[in-house]
């Protein structure tokens, strides 16, 4: 049986994992390895080329389907990370007299998308619908793109897609939404913040997802209409040149899906956890930033304090990782705790103690 993934070894040490994605704790599922090793021993480890020459096969043009099934999209392009996905996206959408705005807290890949496809970007304060409208309503020659997470990876917290959405349509601007961290722990079975928000394709025309996070695997996908995977194959360029994603990760990925549907528990106990969490950080006196998702940072202030608090966890047992610029602003360095169907509540208890120790240090 494999290692259990909320614990890991570092230096000889034996330490819980607060610092993973892998939010349903299935990185290290018995029945996922055996898919992974099966897609292997069929189509070998490395899929050999880029998909639009030899490099796909049979077993992704499978999981595709099953994909845009499960997410209620006409069709799904798989890519071999997240990263280029977003380039893909944005790169091939936008141009130099279009128009891309964006959350202030997006991901570097969608700023880095931003800058690859020639367009003028502009970013609005976080979660600020104001300060959003105000950027729409700024004079643009060409096409504009609206673009959030659904989950911002360093704060935890959501976009409103409600509000997005229907902003996005005053203005007549096509809505791009990485749903990274929301696809597979929220929505129904799974399915993530798109669609929690009862918002389908036409609300949200581009939906970029990965395979690294909730369904423990590697990889990502974009999730949209034909036209638009048909665009993105032709004109995609991160996608066009990579080599496509490896078959046996594809496999384990089509076994992950089975389980992201069909667990509804492994969401349950997470929001368990997470309740646990929070309401333990409030009898502890731990000021925990706004957050109900499995990511629950802790501010802490200076890069300084980060490091010496995430090795202080380290010797009571722990692995937290110390975030500081520049992932975020001087003076914003915290601890990005996360949580996972994988830890038990006694781990969560364990933490809560050790954090309170640590913050009771002069």
């Amino acid at each position: 049986m494999a290692q259990s993934p909320m614990r890991v070894s570092l230096d000889g040490n034996s330490l819980i994992n607060f610092s993973s994605n892998d939010y349903l704790g299935l990185a290290t599922d018995d029945s996922i390895a055996q898919a992974a090793a099966k897609g292997a021993a069929r189509y070998g480890v490395g899929s050999g080329a880029s998909a639009l020459v030899t490099g796909y096969s049979g077993v992704h043009q499978c999981f595709e389907k099953e994909l845009a099934q499960f997410l209620q999209r006409d069709r799904v392009l798989l890519c071999s990370s997240g990263y280029q996905a977003n380039l893909a996206v944005l790169s091939s959408l936008a141009a130099g007299n279009d128009t891309i705005i964006q959350d202030r807290l997006c991901h570097a890949s969608l700023i880095d998308g931003a800058k690859l496809s020639g367009a003028q970007l502009r970013r609005y304060p976080h979660l600020d619908m104001e300060g959003l409208e105000r950027q729409l309503q700024r004079s643009s020659d060409g096409n504009t793109l609206l673009v959030t997470d659904g989950i911002f990876s360093m704060d935890g917290d959501r976009a409103p897609l409600d509000d997005i959405s229907r902003i996005s349509k005053e203005f007549d601007a096509w809505l791009v939404v990485d749903d990274a961290h929301g696809i597979g722990i929220t929505g129904p079975q799974g399915r993530g913040c798109v669609a929690a928000a009862n918002l389908g394709q036409d609300e949200v025309p581009v939906l970029v997802g990965t395979l690294g996070k909730a369904f423990g695997c590697a990889g990502a996908f974009i999730a949209g209409s034909d036209a638009l995977i048909d665009h993105i194959v032709n004109e995609g360029r991160t996608y066009i040149f990579s080599t496509a994603l490896s078959p046996a990760i594809a496999e384990a990925g089509r076994a992950a899906l089975k389980l992201v549907q069909s667990d509804q528990w492994r969401r349950d106990k997470l929001d368990e956890l997470i309740a646990q969490f929070r309401e333990g950080a409030r009898e502890f006196g731990i000021k925990l930033m706004e957050s109900d998702t499995p990511i629950q940072p802790l501010l802490v202030g200076s890069a300084e304090n980060a490091l010496s608090m995430s090795a202080a966890l380290q010797a009571k047992g722990m692995l937290v990782t110390a975030i500081r610029p520049p992932t975020v602003p001087v003076g914003a360095s915290r601890l990005r705790i996360t949580l996972s169907a994988g830890h038990q509540a006694s781990d969560v208890t364990h933490l809560l103690e050790a954090l309170s120790q640590c913050m009771s240090k002069p």
